[in-house]
């Protein structure tokens, strides 16, 4: 009867007071979180991220490499930038006699009357320097990975002309041109913050911002310089397969984590993001292919909020791999009228902020190329970027801007993304 009781008085209280039994607490998960993290690097927030997350797992340091990765490489390609003494070990002078063929070569380009798609070795003829680039191309594949050119006498030639010289000897470098925007396969990289473009630029290359270590997409990357800044604007590279073997070292973790595919942001694009990884161990070489804007955000392109953000993994492999390449960074003096010429898979590049006068405006001329003889193989993420790129646009369809055109400050790259 007791019992029978206490349960009476159980359930009136229950009814009563609207009581139910106790269910254990719902703690709601909070979405992930974009961290904090800009384009521009900030050293004491990196250093405090790595401390923090060493501290949450003190084991990261012994993470295994992804399978097959190698504990180093061994390669002309693992450099800094003090072990170079003296420029003429990847500056190219040209001699009177090469200037006269290249010349020339645009007296025999222009007789064709062909649009200038059709630029190639065998429009463009260099009988004496082409044999010298070709074996600087092969330079840029086994070699240090990088060279410049020096110089082309820019002011003697008309905009159109120095396209057609820049496309000429190029062609002896890499004889396919990618795409940068439909048709466009020529690029203008200047400020344009004073013009119309000026509220949709996207991208650092478009401002006289500093440019932080990155790479741009395709095999290789060229430069012209038609002028350079009144101060600053230094031009800066730096190896990846060096950066590769001191976290490999030290930091295998973020190798991993390098390895794993990353969001890459469409900007109000279709898809509205993609998954690719941004580092590479493929047939014995490391690649890597990113740009930091892709996943923090820059000006009129800032960061998408409808997309899945990065880790604070990602965040913190972001900044080891900027400072490693400050660190170990070459400047090269950059003139008017050089061509320089980058392995694009294996060294990154950076550039330093500029101040431009009404007389003297940096101006550089930009061609993403592959050499089909030499290139590397593409790594399965990246052929249909690499298709798209450099085998969409035929000869009659390629076009040369001789000024900067709406909407490449802006997504340049981004669809490649």
């Amino acid at each position: 009867m007791a019992a029978v009781a206490v349960q009476q008085v159980s359930d009136y209280f229950k009814n009563t007071l609207h009581l139910s039994p106790t269910a254990p607490e719902q703690r709601e998960e909070k979405p992930a979180q974009q961290p904090d993290i800009e384009y521009h690097p900030d050293e004491a927030k990196w250093q405090a991220r790595t401390a923090r997350r060493l501290a949450e797992d003190p084991s990261l340091p012994n993470t295994p490499l992804p399978d097959d990765f190698p504990a180093k490489v061994h390669s002309p390609l693992v450099w800094e930038g003090s072990d170079w003494k003296d420029e003429k070990e990847w500056v190219y002078e040209l001699n009177a006699d090469q200037l006269k063929e290249i010349d020339d070569g645009v007296k025999h380009f222009r007789a064709l009357d062909k649009p200038l798609g059709y630029i190639a070795q065998s429009t463009f003829p260099l009988p004496t320097l082409g044999p010298i680039l070709a074996d600087l191309a092969r330079e840029i594949h086994t070699g240090r990975g990088f060279f410049v050119l020096r110089t082309i006498p820019v002011d003697s030639y008309t905009r159109e002309e120095n396209a057609i010289i820049y496309a000429g000897v190029s062609s002896y470098v890499g004889n396919l041109r990618a795409v940068q925007q439909t048709p466009a396969v020529l690029a203008h990289i200047k400020d344009l913050t004073r013009t119309e473009f000026a509220k949709s630029i996207g991208g650092p290359a478009y401002t006289t911002d500093k440019q932080v270590f990155h790479t741009d997409i395709g095999d290789i990357i060229a430069l012209f310089a038609l002028e350079t800044a009144a101060e600053g604007g230094v031009s800066r590279i730096s190896s990846t397969w060096k950066a590769y073997n001191e976290l490999a070292a030290t930091r295998p973790d973020l190798i991993k984590t390098l390895s794993e595919p990353w969001p890459h942001d469409g900007f109000g694009g279709n898809p509205a993001y993609t998954l690719r990884p941004l580092l590479y161990y493929h047939d014995s070489k490391i690649i890597i292919q990113y740009a930091r804007r892709i996943f923090v955000g820059f000006q009129a392109l800032p960061r998408s909020t409808d997309i899945p953000p990065i880790t604070e993994a990602q965040a913190e492999a972001l900044d080891a791999i900027h400072f490693l390449g400050e660190k170990y960074n070459l400047g090269l003096n950059f003139q008017k009228g050089d061509i320089q010429y980058i392995n694009n898979l294996a060294l990154f590049h950076a550039r330093d902020g500029f101040t431009d006068t009404p007389e003297k405006a940096r101006h550089l001329l930009r061609l993403w190329l592959r050499n089909e003889d030499l290139a590397w193989k593409t790594p399965t993420e990246l052929k249909s970027h690499w298709k798209r790129l450099y085998y969409t646009a035929t000869p009659d369809e390629q076009t040369f801007p001789l000024e900067a055109e709406t909407g490449m400050q802006s997504k340049a790259g981004v669809k490649y993304a």
